[in-house]
């Protein structure tokens, strides 16, 4: 079942990454399936749970989400990326510093 975001949370919003470097991973890792996994995670999180930062319905930038906690090195592609949509996730909740 999808929920519908709560009537205080805005339909659409937009992440865009301008660049991911992944430093410290196995050369094993696909980006191709940890952007797929990311994307799927990170749509799911949004149904789900909406993103609390939007609350307001305003435009909101930001530039960095920092204070996240690292993820461990030994992660394959599909995890990898969905261990990186929540770290953003959380981010857009609140978690972490947002600037």
């Amino acid at each position: 079942m999808v929920s519908r975001p709560a009537p205080d949370q805005p339909e659409t919003f937009r992440v865009d990454i301008g660049e991911l470097v992944l430093t410290g991973f196995a050369r094993t890792i696909d980006p191709d399936r940890v952007t797929a996994a990311f994307e799927a995670e990170l749509g799911r999180l949004v149904r789900e749970r909406g993103v609390p930062l939007a609350a307001d319905g305003g435009a909101r930038a930001l530039d960095v989400l920092g204070g996240l906690p690292p993820l461990p090195a030994n992660l394959t592609s599909r995890r990898l990326g969905q261990e990186l949509a929540r770290a953003v996730h959380d981010g857009l909740a609140g978690r972490g510093q947002a600037r």
